[in-house]
């Protein structure tokens, strides 16, 4: 009887050290983690993208060409609103901007996979995007707006009037002039097109009947084609928030802009330069 207790008083004791060399175990691999995740969280901030574009000496810059944003002169040099205030980012930065044109319907996808470092270019912030990309705060606000051919389309005044089945719609695809077309009118035919001037070929051709971009296109259509073209509605149907994208994850990058923004803003800048494009045709000889 005394043998059988000493056996389970060793087996007992056997379990013990088995859980106890367990629990050391578990405890040093903790250590370690946390060796890593401070390791990773180093590594992180080492390797944030403020501190890459700082040393590489470029800002890349997604952007995609829309009158006036942003758009080639005569000698071929990108200029426009956009290009004003990816510059002045750059400068501030002390880095060079490197602008990479994209088609605007694979832009998105060309930030994740690393092409360029932040988008601006008109970008409006939607929920559906922002899954995808982190967006600074507005730097921009803008509005979908239409301009009709007068010959297909004479007389029309209204949204309601446009949205009928024999009413035809062009529109840049991946836009949230698309969007807005679609979402205003769901029973006109809608037209979507790769580049903002198959749409605006379109129109002027009579292939469409109307064509809905985000102010002042459509206003800027109207003065250089007045004998087509007219505005069947005073200002703009809708109001839209425009922002910088970038990739998620980067917290120093975003926190940068979200400072320059609020700087330049401050100062007067960004009103400055969007009266001088937006407000203004001064430009229009730089690129007519």
């Amino acid at each position: 009887m005394k043998s059988m207790k000493m056996k389970a008083i060793a087996a007992i004791v056997l379990v013990a050290a088995i859980v106890l060399v367990a629990v050391v175990a578990l405890a040093g691999c903790g250590a370690g983690n946390g060796d890593t995740a401070e390791a990773a969280t180093t590594d992180v901030a080492r390797t944030s993208r403020l501190d890459e574009i700082v040393r590489r000496g470029t800002l890349r810059v997604g952007m995609s060409t829309f009158v006036p944003w942003a758009m080639q002169d005569k000698e071929g040099e990108l200029i426009g609103f956009e290009i004003d205030v990816a510059t002045r980012l750059a400068e501030d930065m002390g880095v060079e901007a490197e602008f990479v044109p994209t088609q605007w319907s694979g832009i998105i996808p060309a930030l994740l996979t690393g092409r360029f470092d932040v988008i601006i270019g008109g970008m409006g912030i939607r929920p559906d995007r922002a899954l995808r990309v982190n967006f600074t705060i507005p730097y921009d606000h803008t509005g979908m707006s239409i301009a009709a051919n007068s010959r297909t389309a004479p007389g029309l005044s209204s949204l309601e009037e446009f949205n009928r089945p024999e009413i035809t719609i062009a529109a840049r695809i991946g836009t949230t002039a698309a969007d807005a077309a679609q979402r205003y009118l769901p029973d006109a035919e809608i037209r979507l097109f790769e580049a903002e001037t198959q749409a605006v070929q379109e129109v002027i051709n009579g292939s469409a009947d109307a064509i809905v971009a985000s102010a002042p296109l459509p206003a800027y259509l109207v003065v250089d084609n007045p004998n087509t073209l007219y505005l069947p509605l005073e200002g703009t149907f809708t109001r839209e928030p425009i922002a910088f994208a970038l990739p998620k994850g980067d917290v120093d990058l975003l926190a940068y802009f979200n400072s320059w923004i609020t700087i330049v803003d401050a100062e007067g800048w960004l009103a400055e330069r969007k009266q001088y494009w937006f407000g203004t045709r001064d430009w229009a000889d730089r690129v007519e």
